[in-house]
């Protein structure tokens, strides 16, 4: 939601779920992890209270163990935390998961997908950045490509294989390159927010993802 209109998040939380998204992604930034700030629990929790769609909550902090209690008692569904965090990683996927919520693992564009193999087991599912995290609107990184496929590698011989999601310059283009490479799972935020129709978007996106993962497309590079 972070391409949503911040005077008007709890419309912009309605569009999506009458539109027919799966689920609101809220990106939480603390100005120090990343170089910019968003939104704290009690935004989120006022935007549980206007939609009833599962919310997915991106911590981008460099402590994301202190919060993940007041991000559940906000109603999160899903929380997901960065590899790169200045916490004990795997205690605070087992914190989120102890609480009945869906722990995911997120990768910097400079993390490696290899760094995901101590904590296979201990997460729900991974989030690959395809841009520098901290802004909206920026440009897909093509070069992480390459290493959505090692995480469709390392998923697929996983005990219990994950969903691997998406963040950061997506669009219908460039979901289907990401679902060609072995991406389950969309982030959309200036696509979707700019779209005349939404609906429509989210329906053209699907069918885009859809095709490359049955067609196998090329994928660059």
């Amino acid at each position: 939601m972070f391409s949503a209109d911040f005077g008007r998040l709890a419309d912009g939380a309605r569009l999506a779920e009458r539109s027919g998204a799966d689920e609101l992604h809220l990106d939480v930034m603390d100005g120090h992890f990343v170089p910019n700030l968003s939104f704290g629990p009690d935004v989120v929790a006022s935007i549980r209270r206007a939609v009833e769609m599962p919310l997915d909550v991106h911590l981008m902090l460099t402590h994301p163990d202190r919060f993940v209690k007041r991000f559940v008692d906000a109603g999160a569904n899903s929380i997901s935390i960065h590899i790169e965090a200045s916490c004990d990683v795997n205690a605070t996927l087992t914190a989120i998961r102890t609480r009945g919520l869906l722990a995911g693992l997120v990768l910097k564009p400079a993390t490696q997908a290899n760094a995901l193999r101590p904590y296979l087991g201990n997460f729900d599912y991974v989030l690959c950045m395809t841009v520098e995290p901290g802004y909206g609107g920026q440009t897909f990184m093509a070069d992480m490509l390459p290493k959505i496929r090692q995480i469709r590698q390392m998923s697929d011989a996983a005990a219990e294989p994950f969903p691997i999601m998406v963040d950061g310059g997506i669009g219908n283009e460039t979901a289907a390159q990401c679902a060609a490479a072995g991406a389950t799972q969309f982030v959309a935020g200036s696509s979707l927010y700019s779209a005349p129709d939404m609906a429509a978007a989210i329906t053209a996106m699907r069918a885009a993802t859809e095709a490359a993962r049955t067609s196998g497309i090329p994928v660059q590079p």
